[in-house]
């Protein structure tokens, strides 16, 4: 097998192996981290993208706030985590970041990344890639203000034309951070067209920190293939984990068998039982909604999947959910009982 990196170190941190849970916004909140862990294979995880200004608010208030109980909650059974921040208020993003190191996360990244209209409006995400200087302010702020390691990720640019991944890495390294993340698509493309990964290679040479690559790694044979091409020390999976949460362990058994298995129809019934059974023991008021919309996501592959898809949609509450996924199952590939 083709040389993959067993581990990553960003400062006193090891991540081993050299695979990351992207944050994602509505998806990697800690019922997902942990169901991502019990799976196994995947180093590091993250927080979904947090407002700094929620998080200072909450401190100031001296109570938790649902930015920080809901947020940034997470388990002992997740370390290493980081937490990911947005924002562009030096300061605040500073003071943030702090009560993310108190809180007790192993690291804190910031995001430069999010193509959302309503974090660009707000000069955060990748609104503030049209801005270094503040982006400058910014990290020297929050790396002054933590001890523990500081990271970012970010796209290529804006635009095509105002590509600005190779001046932002190099301006993190001056600042004291310890890794980055690109996404090589632009602010511009949002989520279409492909994920050009010469410019992860780009960034690789000009630097000396770790870099980890993300964007089109749909399979293990991607992430093989994303390190051999630009020799990023780490490979970063979102989207693909929402519908293929197997995908890091898949990965481990590729390194080191050479293949690895495809999930079968009750190894998706497992999974979305487990998966549920952790979002009810947990009793969230959005509970059903996450129910619903994983649904749409652990359905893929399924035969009949949109039957299934369209029974959970129905359901007027958790436990109702979760026996039609039963019902179906039984009907499809008579599972044994989880």
């Amino acid at each position: 097998m083709e040389h993959f990196p067993a581990q990553l170190r960003i400062g006193p941190v090891s991540i081993a192996p050299a695979t990351v849970l992207a944050p994602m916004a509505g998806l990697t909140d800690t019922v997902f981290r942990r169901f991502i862990r019990d799976l196994g294979g995947c180093g590091l995880i993250m927080t979904e993208f947090t407002s700094s200004h929620g998080v200072v608010a909450s401190a100031k208030a001296r109570k938790p706030n649902r930015t920080v109980s809901k947020d940034l909650a997470f388990e002992p059974c997740e370390h290493p985590i980081s937490a990911q921040l947005f924002g562009s208020d030096p300061a605040i993003m500073a003071a943030a970041a702090h009560v993310c190191e108190d809180l007790g996360f192993d690291l804190v990244d910031i995001n430069f990344g999010c193509p959302v209209n309503k974090v660009v409006k707000c000069n955060g995400g990748s609104g503030l890639l049209r801005d270094l200087p503040l982006v400058e302010q910014l990290l020297r702020a929050v790396r002054k203000a933590i001890s523990i390691p500081l990271t970012l990720k970010c796209r290529a640019g804006w635009n095509d034309n105002e590509l600005v991944h190779v001046r932002l890495a190099r301006l993190a390294e001056d600042c004291g951070l310890q890794a980055v993340a690109l996404h090589p698509r632009t602010r511009e493309q949002g989520y279409a067209g492909r994920a050009d990964w010469s410019r992860i290679a780009e960034i690789r040479q000009a630097v000396r920190i770790p870099v980890i690559g993300n964007g089109d790694v749909n399979t293990p044979e991607d992430a093989v293939r994303m390190v051999r091409e630009t020799q990023c020390h780490a490979v970063m999976i979102g989207r693909a984990a929402a519908s293929n949460p197997w995908i890091f362990q898949q990965i481990r058994d590729y390194l080191v068998h050479g293949r690895y298995d495809r999930p079968s129809e009750q190894d998706r019934y497992c999974i979305m039982r487990q998966y549920y059974s952790m979002l009810i023991d947990r009793a969230e008021p959005d509970t059903l909604g996450k129910i619903k919309q994983f649904a749409t996501y652990f359905t893929h592959g399924v035969r009949n999947g949109a039957r299934l898809r369209q029974a959970v949609h129905s359901a007027r509450e958790p436990r109702e959910a979760v026996e039609m996924v039963d019902a179906f199952f039984a009907s499809e590939c008579e599972p044994a009982r989880v």
